[in-house]
């Protein structure tokens, strides 16, 4: 009798302590498979969490404000919803430098100084007249009493006489406190450009940018790379970028790489050695296998990190089985034990 009672004390202590078949389930299917709410059209995707919300933000697609910038929120990654978006519209100066435009591209988030600051590119496709801008706000959240952006104007700007386009902006701090702000797509590829830490703006006006990827083509053609994305691990600067084509739905080639270096500056590396200003680098996140062919095209990626401290890349790829939507991805980034990192359930 009193062997059947321990077993049976057994047994209901290994069911309340198993996981149930939910919990289970969640920690076996891949964040992407379980992306739920409004999570398409997403291109160009940053997150950045402040407290128990992760803020997204994105090229501006859809109706009223949404089609200026667009805003989504999470609670756990996992369900979107959308929010407030920062812009109701252009700012003036906008409109005024870049005649034909009629949304922000491209927006990239970070906090400094006690206040969050967003950066934004308004250009028109195929030119590199494009321009930079710069808006901050103490709070993300729409319902603070402290929310609300100003718009601080232009940061910089490229025209046809420049061989970079003002576009795709990534903003970054260094070990020693410098400021940065990568960007670019196509003509002679990614640059760097120093900021003021204090302004937010260009520390020198005027300065060449520091070439941070290129790709070797023939004379008069583009260097088919874009959206720079730039974070620290390790003791490195990872540099994230994509290559080939976007914008083209299911056709869309696009592909995103990865490269380390032990300075900000560069050169940039991958894991065989080969160097972004070179075309090289390592692949990170390629479309799905010929099999499935659902995802296409992932990139535009960004990185950011949980309440946990875990590493994702957040990025956008064009769904098959939805007309070629541009979607929301964001995979789980795993560190390997040659210290390069893996994107999970991709």
């Amino acid at each position: 009798m009193a062997s059947r009672l321990c077993a049976a004390l057994a047994a209901l202590l290994a069911l309340a302590s198993a996981p149930t078949a939910a919990g289970a389930q969640a920690a076996t299917v891949a964040l992407n498979d379980r992306l739920t709410g409004d999570i398409t059209p997403v291109h160009d995707p940053v997150i950045i969490r402040e407290g128990g919300a992760y803020h997204l933000l994105s090229t501006g697609i859809g109706e009223g404000a949404q089609g200026v910038v667009s805003a989504r929120v999470s609670s756990d990654l996992v369900q979107w919803t959308r929010e407030r978006p920062p812009f109701e519209r252009l700012p003036d100066w906008a409109s005024r430098a870049i005649p034909g435009a009629t949304n922000i591209w491209a927006p990239d988030i970070s906090f400094v100084n006690g206040r969050y600051r967003l950066y934004y590119a308004v250009s028109t496709f195929g030119s590199n007249r494009s321009a930079i801008g710069l808006a901050t706000s103490a709070t993300l959240d729409p319902a603070s009493p402290g929310y609300g952006w100003r718009d601080e104007g232009m940061v910089l700007m490229s025209t046809p006489t420049d061989d970079f386009n003002a576009i795709d902006p990534a903003f970054f701090a260094d070990a020693d406190g410098r400021h940065w702000l990568s960007l670019g797509s196509f003509w002679t590829g990614l640059k760097l450009f120093a900021l003021d830490p204090k302004t937010g703006k260009l520390l020198r006006a005027g300065e060449k940018p520091i070439p941070l990827a290129s790709r070797p083509v023939p004379a008069g053609a583009p260097s088919i790379v874009e959206a720079p994305y730039i974070f620290a691990h390790g003791g490195y600067y990872w540099l994230l970028a994509s290559y080939d084509y976007c914008c083209k739905g299911v056709n869309s080639t696009y592909y995103t790489v990865v490269a380390r270096s032990r300075t900000v500056t560069g050169p940039y590396r991958g894991k065989d050695g080969s160097s972004m200003l070179e075309g090289g680098g390592t692949i990170l996140l390629r479309a799905d296998l010929q099999e499935k062919q659902r995802f296409r095209g992932p990139g535009h990626p960004g990185h950011f990190t949980d309440a946990a401290g875990k590493d994702y890349v957040v990025y956008h790829a064009y769904d098959r089985d939805n007309k070629g939507a541009p979607t929301l991805r964001i995979a789980p980034l795993a560190w390997g034990s040659d210290g390069w990192p893996v994107a999970q359930g991709k």
